[in-house]
């Protein structure tokens, strides 16, 4: 009886060691990449300080100030969504480098390496995130009656969708020049046909669609929420369209990654 319960302890011991390690490779290999974390920064800050000056301008009512605080979720949600899919480029280059094979033939189940490079590319983008929030309180854009409880519940439901998105380009993607080509195809769209530019309640009817089902949306609501910036849906509907992609996104690209996995040592084989 002793032996019996022992071993799922053991399994449960490995599947959290092998989980850890996969999202400690992946945060080392960011934090070493200094010049990655610096752009991200300055792509940020260029949208709010450049765009969201030239934008505000174009309004007639708030002005420059007045669409930038509009704006601060909306550039805060891009560095999630773009760090997350960024970080998703490690599944591929670990595909073409040999570093997935390791984790192939690993006493793991497939689905496992999926969920930790998902978490993974998570963390990647929660850190480029927290980054950009000690320079957004350093320069006044934080208001002090923030829901830190809706902030954080916001950008990790965020962080997870948007890595579950590039987990699922990963899945289908088999080479980096295969994966930019896909993410460029998915990450435009999924950001401007959404709420971080511009309020979703007064795009057109087709749109205002789009923008609706579209879950990044509901990411960059959520912290609107936490931002007291005018949120257009509740936080009931944000949270349930987070979870549902994310559960949704991670079975595909496990799913797609199980079948890859198992079709390649019998191609392996027909190549010898």
């Amino acid at each position: 009886m002793s032996g019996a319960r022992r071993a799922p302890r053991r399994l449960e011991s490995l599947l959290a060691r092998a989980l850890y390690a996969v999202i400690e490779r992946d945060v080392r290999k960011m934090l070493r990449q200094r010049g990655r974390l610096l752009a991200a920064l300055a792509r940020s800050l260029l949208w709010l300080l450049v765009i969201g000056a030239g934008f505000g301008a174009l309004q007639r009512g708030s002005g420059a100030a007045g669409y930038q605080a509009f704006l601060v979720p909306g550039v805060l949600g891009m560095t999630l969504l773009f760090g997350a899919v960024l970080a998703a480029l490690s599944t591929v280059y670990d595909k073409e480098s040999g570093f997935m094979r390791m984790l192939i033939i690993a006493p793991l189940p497939h689905a496992w390496i999926v969920l930790a490079k998902t978490l993974g590319a998570a963390v990647v983008a929660l850190i480029q995130a927290a980054m950009l929030l000690v320079v957004l309180a350093l320069l006044g854009w934080l208001d002090r009656g923030i829901s830190f409880g809706e902030l954080l519940c916001g950008l990790a439901g965020t962080a997870l969708a948007c890595a579950s998105l590039g987990s699922l380009i990963a899945a289908w993607s088999g080479t980096l020049e295969n994966f930019a080509g896909m993410m460029n195809f998915v990450l435009f769209p999924v950001f401007f046909l959404s709420g971080s530019l511009y309020p979703v309640e007064r795009l057109p009817p087709a749109l205002n669609l789009v923008a609706t089902l579209n879950p990044f949306t509901h990411g960059v609501d959520l912290l609107r929420h936490a931002l007291h910036a005018g949120p257009a849906f509740s936080v009931g509907t944000d949270c349930g369209v987070l979870c549902g992609f994310t559960l949704i996104a991670v079975t595909v690209a496990a799913l797609r990654f199980s079948g890859a996995a198992a079709g390649e040592p019998r191609v392996r084989r027909l190549a010898q």
